[in-house]
């Protein structure tokens, strides 16, 4: 259930501070008015719902300033995980890093020449795990977790400006490409500034 309204609010189809009405939800996804209302714990702790006393459940705003804000603090945690990584990874960690590149470039290609839903989704869950990857060797499960958390916060935005024609593909590329040869080269400085320039983009 969390998926599912994970992914419609990412695409849009909940809109932002939309009222969240459990039989609502129900009808279209189905659960237990129990399981529903976990599932919106859930996604209140993500930060892509709010609860207000005695009103529900809706779904957060998506605001110039609200990007602003997500993109700030996931430029600072993300930097922080990935300076840490660098320092901790091994040649595992860069084969599976060099491996969710390779995947993200392989969906952008793809989602470039058609957006439809099941190439944005695609394209979606690529740039997740590529951002995930960056990070999953700096021995911080809570700065996964915050990570994780933000990520998801920003989905909607990042896909926004997919329907909208605003992603520069090439420029992307890139950006990434010399973000990874700075991770396998261990020059920090150079790493945690382009990945800076990736998530504020």
């Amino acid at each position: 259930l969390a998926a599912a309204l994970r992914r419609d609010i990412s695409f849009g189809t909940l809109l932002p501070d939309q009222k969240l009405k459990l039989q609502s939800l129900r009808a279209r996804y189905g659960g237990s008015n129990h399981s529903m209302r976990e599932t919106l714990r859930v996604l209140t702790a993500e930060g892509l719902v709010e609860a207000t006393a005695q009103r529900g459940f809706r779904v957060t705003s998506a605001t110039e300033d609200d990007v602003r804000d997500i993109l700030m603090v996931r430029s600072e945690i993300e930097r922080l995980a990935l300076a840490r990584a660098m320092g901790h990874g091994d040649v595992a960690w860069e084969g599976r890093v060099i491996a969710a590149l390779h995947g993200l470039q392989t969906a952008e290609t793809a989602v470039a020449q058609e957006a439809d839903d099941l190439t944005a989704l695609q394209w979606d869950e690529a740039c997740r795990a590529f951002a995930a990857t960056l990070i999953d060797a700096c021995a911080s499960p809570r700065l996964i977790d915050l990570q994780r958390k933000l990520f998801n916060q920003s989905r909607r935005f990042r896909l926004a400006q997919l329907r909208e024609g605003y992603l520069d593909f090439a420029k992307r590329r890139a950006r990434q490409q010399a973000l990874v040869e700075a991770v396998l080269a261990r020059d920090v400085a150079a790493a945690t500034a382009l990945l800076a320039r990736d998530i504020q983009s």
